[in-house]
């Protein structure tokens, strides 16, 4: 082929390329971004019955937020040796359910509240090499599915039929784990995550270290690969966004607890409980907005 004959077949091919590549990129679904998300006030939280947890209702119309601590805890359910609220959630129809671990056995307790005010208890039994401690559920949007994680350094969450809602529930059997969540990075003392979308989730970490993301007690947020539906395992990029608040009139150690998000108001809230005496004093509800 003569020279000008080739130059003109390079730079058609090139043209061709070029619109190709932008064809494909205008087709592609953007990349996942992180949110930023800005402190716009508290409250104060109440030490026995405002510390560990808070979720925010839709059904019935106009229902108070609800919040855990060690003073919510019914004598009927700790004198069973469930001595242990995490944070809790609640489904887009109403269903409203808390995580119990006790000191030592071999399951975790989930409790159930109807809209209907009625109660049931779901008990699941550890699986091999599972943590005891229970001290968060996340309700998917569709509220099939519900989210609960582990304490300590971990590179997954578990994945479980929502108690009450999925059909194959029911409290007279285990409530087994249906699928995992592998996070590409390790997340250390996660108190509460809440989803912010059907593949995206919130979470409070109490990492008191540091080392895995630069500072202590991270905002974090978990891209899910896919929607969980039980059948099979999604993977979890995670991202650091922010520290959280750590204010107090006494100096020491901070603890990240429960964490909430209300889409009606686009509000997140996270429980922060001050150190020392502090703790009776001015632990505190953080409000922020996305921007």
């Amino acid at each position: 082929m003569p020279l000008r004959a080739r130059q003109r077949c390079h730079a058609l091919l090139a043209a061709l390329v070029t619109l190709t590549a932008t064809a494909l990129l205008a087709a592609a679904p953007p990349a996942s971004a992180a949110d930023t998300w800005t402190e716009t006030g508290s409250d104060r939280a109440d030490p026995l019955t405002e510390s560990q947890g808070l979720t925010s209702v839709e059904v019935p119309a106009g229902a108070a937020n609800r919040y855990t601590g060690i003073g919510t805890i019914p004598i009927g359910v700790s004198s069973r040796g469930w001595n242990h609220v995490g944070d809790p959630d609640a489904a887009y129809d109403g269903q409203y359910i808390e995580p119990y671990q006790a000191d030592s056995g071999t399951a975790k307790m989930f409790r159930v509240q109807a809209p209907d005010g009625t109660w049931s208890e779901y008990v699941h039994s550890l699986s091999s090499g599972e943590a005891l401690n229970n001290s968060w559920v996340a309700i998917s949007p569709d509220g099939q599915w519900m989210l609960s994680g582990e304490w300590g350094t971990m590179t997954r969450l578990l994945v479980f039929p929502t108690p009450g809602v999925n059909a194959s529930t029911s409290p007279s059997a285990n409530l087994p784990q249906a699928a995992t969540v592998t996070l590409d990075h390790a997340v250390r003392d996660v108190q509460g995550c809440d989803f912010l979308s059907a593949t995206r989730l919130l979470c409070s970490s109490d990492d008191p270290a540091g080392t895995l993301f630069g500072y202590t007690k991270p905002l974090l947020q978990i891209d899910l690969s896919a929607a969980p539906t039980g059948s099979a395992n999604v993977t979890g990029h995670v991202t650091a966004l922010r520290q959280l608040p750590l204010r107090s009139s006494c100096s020491g150690g901070f603890e990240a607890e429960g964490i909430d998000y209300d889409r009606r108001t686009g509000t997140l809230r996270v429980i922060v409980v001050s150190p020392g005496f502090c703790v009776l004093t001015d632990s505190k509800t953080y409000r922020f907005t996305r921007s």
